[in-house]
């Protein structure tokens, strides 16, 4: 091969790049690895979301700390998924600091424009800030707090109707997803089936048109527990099963994990149905193996 020929396949395009980072954070490839270099804060950012998608901890808040003091929406998009990234394995409490921090500076963003007309125009610093009020509300869920969750999460549902009316609803798919998620999960909490269910339809609806696999299988589990109201746990079981299966698929050992958990709580591998050979305890402890490998720290209760 000439070394021309060789260069070309070992170093993407500046565009190339980009859209291999998009397409794993929020795209058709969420398990692509290793993940080209990334130039730039947002090009960090993206590689970090896909890095924490498949569980690599330690990877992706090695991108994030490159993110941090940047300034700008990117240093918010960075507080606010590294606080994700805590509260998928329990803390909320650390999370919570910083999607406040998140919060502030989306908002000293919108303040320095010196115009909040024209900060609601801005698209990237608006997200920013749904970003990280709806951290906060995902952050106040786990630690109990579900009047502060459902306030957070109203705020944050007036708000994107408010963009939405001046941006179109095309460009705060990725937030109204998150709502949806966060808003069937504080309804689980409150033991209001019917209301988690809708509010899970809602999320599955988005996501198929939004293009992220891993959404998909997010949103999709989410209703898998939404479904664990009804009398007969086998639709959940089902969707579960499915969940684990796409998640196994593409590398997206978190959701792997949890999607193992649900399926675990249920009495897969226990009970009669049709996940009966299914062993997912065994599953999911495997997966905890995985995360804590790539520097995923599971946070006891005492300390969330």
């Amino acid at each position: 091969m000439a070394h021309s020929d060789a260069r070309r396949h070992t170093a993407p395009t500046p565009s190339d790049r980009h859209a291999i980072l998009v397409a794993a954070a929020f795209g058709s490839s969420p398990g692509a690895h290793p993940l080209p270099e990334a130039h730039g804060p947002e090009q960090n950012w993206l590689r970090a979301v896909a890095l924490g998608g498949q569980g690599r901890y330690a990877a992706a808040r090695a991108e994030l700390a490159r993110v941090r003091g940047t300034g700008g929406v990117w240093s918010s998009f960075g507080a606010s998924t590294e606080a994700s990234l805590l509260r998928q394995l329990g803390g909320h409490r650390a999370a919570a600091v910083l999607d406040g921090r998140a919060l502030a500076e989306a908002g000293s963003l919108r303040t320095s424009s010196g115009s909040t007309v024209a900060a609601r125009r801005d698209v990237g610093t608006v997200a920013a800030w749904r970003d990280a009020a709806t951290g906060l509300a995902a952050d106040a869920l786990g630690r109990g707090r579900l009047a502060v969750c459902g306030s957070l999460l109203d705020r944050c549902a007036a708000a994107l109707d408010a963009a939405e009316s001046e941006a179109g609803e095309k460009a705060f798919v990725r937030q109204r997803i998150r709502l949806a998620w966060v808003g069937a999960e504080s309804a689980l909490a409150a033991g209001d089936f019917t209301r988690a269910r809708s509010r899970a339809d809602r999320a599955v609806e988005l996501a198929d048109g939004f293009g992220s696999i891993r959404h998909s299988v997010k949103s999709d589990l989410v209703r898998s527990a939404s479904l664990t109201g009804l009398p007969d746990h086998g639709p959940a079981m089902d969707l579960a099963a499915d969940v684990l299966a796409r998640a196994e698929e593409h590398e997206l050992i978190p959701l792997q994990w949890a999607a193992a958990m649900l399926l675990d709580g249920l009495g897969a591998g226990r009970d009669a149905g049709r996940v009966r050979d299914l062993d997912a305890g065994r599953v999911r402890d495997f997966c905890a193996t995985v995360i804590r490998g790539r520097g995923g720290r599971f946070v006891t209760l005492s300390a969330c």
